[in-house]
């Protein structure tokens, strides 16, 4: 088999174990696919992370191994043009496939750390009181208000420039090209950091629903995926943006008009 196939079969490959990981990680925690809890999860979810015992969801190991499982099923279905765009310049350019490796491995560093970073905030939010044991939110001010804060980033010069690099790699490559495998690296490294200041903020709505919502996961990762393409990316980063705003004023709004 060509090297090219072995390679992204081996990508895709990557992403189907990821899903399929976290699936039987949701029906382990007794979760359905939208992350509404059963008996047993409720059980959980209710428990002080402070009690003296072993809980998965309170240790930074744990918790950390699910998050980067998370960003490997969401964030690499969204690097294929990116890496289209470096095959393309195998041939066209000094470009190989160990660049191709190299690209892949630096993003992957990248998501990696944002995996950890994104680890520690959800266990402060826990032991803060913030969020319960399936890092569902306690209050809706709070959800409401992360909605309205990822909405209103949207519109924001620095989802600008992040986004620009993220839909338009092959600039990204022309402006910092580096051959090699090592180049690829660095690269990768740089296309990571422009990906994670674009797409925080879809990771960090996990905390509005819960973070094992297969649901959330899927439709985070559908539009992770419209922004990058070329032909209709730039046209839905502020409509979501719209969305996300009214989404969080009506989650807001939603105790005065339902008297809860």
């Amino acid at each position: 088999m060509p090297l090219r196939s072995l390679l992204w079969l081996a990508f895709f490959a990557g992403i189907l174990v990821s899903w399929a990981w976290l699936y039987q990680m949701a029906i382990g925690m007794d979760l359905d696919l939208i992350g509404r809890p059963g008996e047993m999860a409720k059980r959980m979810a209710a428990m002080d992370p402070r009690m003296d015992m072993y809980m998965p969801m309170a240790e930074f190991w744990p918790l950390f191994a699910m998050w980067a499982v998370m960003m490997a099923a969401m964030m690499l279905p969204t690097l294929v043009p990116t890496l289209r765009a470096y095959e393309d310049l195998i041939t066209a350019a000094n470009g190989s496939w160990g660049g191709w490796v190299g690209v892949l491995g630096g993003y992957a560093i990248v998501w990696i750390g944002f995996a950890a970073a994104i680890t520690a905030v959800q266990l402060a939010l826990l032991f803060g009181g913030v969020i319960d044991m399936l890092g569902i939110p306690k209050s809706m001010l709070f959800s409401g208000g992360l909605l309205i804060a990822v909405g209103a980033f949207q519109f924001s010069r620095t989802k600008e420039v992040c986004h620009g690099v993220c839909h338009s790699p092959m600039s990204y490559y022309l402006g910092h090209w580096r051959p090699g495998a090592l180049g690829g690296l660095r690269m990768g490294l740089g296309l990571g950091a422009y990906c994670a200041g674009c797409c925080w903020g879809f990771m960090a709505l996990g905390f509005v629903g819960g973070m094992m919502s297969l649901l959330w996961m899927g439709l985070a990762t559908l539009f992770m995926v419209l922004e990058k393409l070329p032909e209709i990316g730039h046209r839905v980063v502020k409509p979501m943006g719209v969305v996300l705003i009214a989404g969080g004023l009506v989650v807001l709004a939603w105790p005065f008009v339902t008297g809860g």
